[in-house]
């Protein structure tokens, strides 16, 4: 069974735009990365908890938070620490298990330093009663394949795992090889294709992310997954004074509501390619293998 979770600011800024485009199409599980143009981090408790009330009474569920924790150079991991401390209390006035985090910048040579860090954050993390969930990310430590294997097979108790193609597509790694090696250990699959060649970012399937295989491979090993769309399409503002044809099939949208549906849409038809269907169970909208 896969369940379809969105990064719903990439639809619309106010939560009520966002909450809307989710439910146009079919999507109640929310990555939730920023409201009004302030990240979660930033929030304070009486924002979070009347944004969670907003989301409870729109049947919207927070999966996961998708934090900017481990955005930092590690030299300032110590004082960063009291953020991760305030992004586990965001997270439970939001009833969110899951935070997305990083691993630093200007972290590379220093392996040992870095897995401390992260020892030290999930202690946090166990104690708020969250998990913390490390996504690859280019200029962090763990963005190369051998990196995030490295983090993998570190002592680090309580770390789960975020696979991004895309991002480690944009480091020069290959994505069907990264998802072979990690794949037992991914946790979360975000969904993020790139064309290799131009850097352009384009919906699931357009790219070299090789997201039917990814889809497949779901499939196959018969386990139940979340996918979690985070397209970063283009916008361009001016299309409207443009001749359309221009831009066609070039992957740029007059507006964030018209790419969200260009992404959502490019996964459905992949996921039905797939061997999938969408069915319902108790009101949630849900794919189903064949």
């Amino acid at each position: 069974m896969i369940r379809l979770c969105a990064f719903a600011d990439e639809s619309g800024t106010a939560l009520c735009d966002q909450i809307a485009e989710m439910k146009k199409h079919g999507i109640s599980l929310l990555e939730l990365r920023s409201i009004g143009g302030r990240n979660v981090a930033d929030f304070t408790d009486e924002e979070a908890q009347n944004y969670a009330k907003e989301l409870r009474d729109a049947g919207i569920r927070v999966f996961s938070i998708g934090s900017p924790l481990g955005k930092v150079d590690l030299e300032k991991a110590p004082e960063h620490m009291e953020k991760v401390r305030r992004v586990c209390r965001i997270a439970q006035i939001f009833g969110a298990k899951r935070v997305r985090i990083f691993s630093f910048y200007h972290a590379y040579g220093n392996r040992e330093a870095v897995f401390s860090a992260l020892r030290e954050m999930c202690a946090i993390a166990k104690e708020a009663g969250v998990r913390f969930y490390h996504e690859n990310e280019k200029e962090i430590y763990g963005d190369t394949l051998s990196r995030v294997l490295e983090i993998v097979h570190a002592d680090i108790p309580g770390l789960g795992f975020v696979y991004d193609p895309a991002n480690f597509m944009q480091c020069g790694e290959s994505a069907p090889a990264a998802l072979s090696a990690l794949f037992d250990k991914i946790d979360d699959f975000h969904i993020k294709d790139v064309i290799v060649k131009t850097g352009e970012l384009v919906p699931a399937g357009f790219g070299d992310g090789d997201i039917p295989g990814l889809l497949t491979r779901i499939r196959e090993s018969g386990r139940d997954a979340t996918l979690t769309l985070e397209p970063h399409l283009k916008r361009f503002e001016g299309y409207g004074d443009i001749d359309h044809s221009e831009l066609r099939g070039k992957f740029t949208y007059p507006s964030r509501q018209e790419s969200f549906a260009a992404a959502v849409n490019a996964l459905k038809n992949g996921l039905r390619r797939a061997g999938y269907e969408e069915t319902e169970e108790k009101g949630e909208k849900i794919w189903q293998a064949k």
